[in-house]
């Protein structure tokens, strides 16, 4: 069997099980953005791990030291956001090929530095070693959360409003202007600047953390097409998703047509967007959604509802998209 067949998550879920005996009593591992360590009596310790490594997550000649720094860190920030914790301190592994100046590696460090003060986030260590080929990261973050309260993908409730913190595809088009050289009018800079300067919607996640409202939470990594299905999965549910009420901005519209690209494939599949995806109990959406507003000035967008039927379906001005749609990014696929 080759690992293209099952892909990344089903060689997880070839072994996850086998550790779930080992866990102290409260803890969670394996299946959720973050592990959970049960810390106090107050509160809960959160972690979380990701590998960057170029050419797959990167183009180097693509992006910017700065940038890149930004960027490895902030995919893992997301992670915290999406439990509702706050980022208490990180690690960085790095393996460094030969070739790349040791300035390179400042303007690197510059950037992870940059949104480390954002947050008031320390280094704390770390590896540095040496590759054979190519650049590779290792991050991880560790959050703190009131204890029992960090957001599960399996606390969707049947009923339960979709929704999404921002916009869907832009990177996703960013990643598609970058490869084929597309920078030269707005839309594209834009669209590039949100793929190589993700911001992680922390101050959105510790705000939706504390609402008894929302339900089930995640941070939008891999495309909603496929983030949807862990949910649904994790909570024995499912969904319908209706695409016109996918956020999608001026520009990733403008960029689509301009590029004859499909903005709601770009949307649903192309990941990389980092804002959250999340339950919201049905009765409550709209004074929760004003709240949201009010606290945060910005929009909480409903995309979709829970269902009892295990299936994740997809609808265009409410009729039926026969077939679904693409899945979203898979490593292995």
């Amino acid at each position: 069997m080759k690992l293209s067949e099952i892909g990344e998550f089903g060689f997880i879920e070839r072994f996850a099980h086998r550790f779930e005996d080992l866990l102290a009593p409260n803890a969670m591992g394996i299946g959720d953005d973050c592990a959970i360590i049960p810390a106090g009596d107050d509160h809960d310790l959160v972690l979380t791990t990701d590998m960057l490594v170029e050419d797959i997550h990167f183009i180097r000649d693509k992006i910017s030291p700065l940038d890149l720094g930004h960027k490895a860190l902030a995919v893992n920030l997301s992670d915290v956001a999406a439990m509702g914790a706050r980022p208490v301190g990180s690690f960085l592994s790095i393996a460094i090929p030969h070739g790349i100046d040791v300035e390179y590696l400042d303007q690197l460090m510059e950037g992870y530095h940059q949104l480390s003060e954002r947050y008031q986030l320390p280094l704390m260590g770390g590896d540095t070693t040496r590759s054979p080929h190519k650049l590779v990261l290792n991050i991880s973050v560790v959050g703190r959360v009131a204890k029992g309260t960090a957001k599960l993908r399996s606390a969707a409730q049947e009923g339960d409003v979709v929704a999404v913190t921002g916009m869907l595809g832009d990177s996703a088009a960013g990643l598609h202007a970058l490869i084929n050289n597309l920078s030269a009018n707005p839309e594209s800079s834009y669209l590039i600047e949100k793929h190589v300067r993700p911001h992680p919607h922390i101050e959105q996640g510790l705000w939706l953390g504390r609402q008894r409202s929302v339900h089930a939470m995640m941070d939008v990594s891999d495309g909603i097409a496929s983030d949807m299905k862990h949910i649904l999965k994790a909570s024995g549910l499912g969904a319908g998703i209706e695409l016109s009420q996918l956020p999608l901005s001026d520009q990733l519209k403008a960029f689509s047509a301009q590029h004859q690209l499909n903005a709601f494939e770009l949307a649903t599949s192309g990941g990389e967007d980092y804002c959250l995806l999340l339950t919201v109990e049905a009765d409550s959406f709209q004074e929760t959604a004003a709240s949201y507003k009010e606290a945060l000035g910005a929009d909480l967008y409903a995309i979709g509802f829970i269902t009892s039927d295990q299936q994740l379906k997809w609808t265009k001005d409410h009729q039926s998209i026969a077939g679904g749609l693409k899945d979203g990014f898979n490593h292995f696929l």
